[in-house]
């Protein structure tokens, strides 16, 4: 998924507002984040993390700077594994122009040694906002790893699959009724991109104006229903 590739492909679906949450790592950000503003698209720095549960969070952040910092935090709390090419294909960090900078020999598949509760205070420590990744899927999600949503770190906004049934998921779930959602592709390919998404109403697009509309702020909110 170049970044030219991916930016085509939003055009195409009116997509006007995504982010790059690669697993472990921020080193392709730059790359997304300056091909967005040449777009007009709007783009926000972000990471999938595996914490020591195998939980997947979702960690945005507004201020690319703090991002950064995060990033060189995160790779620190990583296992010195290298990664196998062969079995799990190379790592390469890209520039706009689609330009290998390097090859991350780091194996970025594996758990973060931070626990769930380490991760976001690291997240929110770096002025980030944490959200379990696809809640109702059947692995690396909060729920099928620890088997509930625990009341500690407190979630306001939950994460969940493209073709989730809601309503009847929550029916199942009635303990997340008062919780917000966001609904996204999790795209791992140019043909899933779509196949999930929300409608976030906003002032602007920021990771803190989407803790807003999880909250219904100043009528902020978010639609799923799309």
């Amino acid at each position: 998924m170049s970044p030219s590739a991916l930016v085509m492909r939003f055009k195409e679906l009116g997509i006007t507002w995504f982010a790059i949450t690669d697993h472990n790592s921020m080193g392709n950000c730059p790359a997304y984040a300056a091909v967005a503003q040449k777009a007009g698209l709007s783009f926000t720095w972000g990471v999938e993390i595996q914490t020591v549960e195998e939980v997947h969070l979702l960690a945005y952040f507004d201020d690319p700077s703090q991002a950064r910092a995060f990033d060189q935090e995160l790779y620190r709390s990583l296992l010195p594994l290298e990664n196998d090419p062969e079995f799990f294909g190379d790592q390469v960090i890209i520039d706009e122009n689609e330009n290998i900078l390097r090859v991350e020999s780091r194996a970025l598949i594996n758990s973060s040694l931070w626990d769930l509760a380490t991760a976001t205070q690291q997240i929110s420590a770096f002025g980030g906002l944490a959200v379990p990744a696809h809640i109702d899927a059947d692995v690396n999600s909060i729920i099928s790893q620890l088997g509930f949503l625990p009341p500690s770190p407190d979630f306001e906004l939950l994460g969940i699959t493209a073709k989730l049934d809601l309503p009847r998921y929550l029916d199942q779930h009635p303990e997340l009724a008062a919780k917000a959602f966001i609904r996204a592709s999790d795209a791992h390919y140019l043909a899933d991109i779509g196949h999930g998404s929300c409608i976030i109403r906003v002032q602007e697009p920021t990771a803190q104006e989407i803790l807003r509309a999880a909250r219904k702020t100043d009528g902020r909110y978010i639609n799923n229903d799309t």
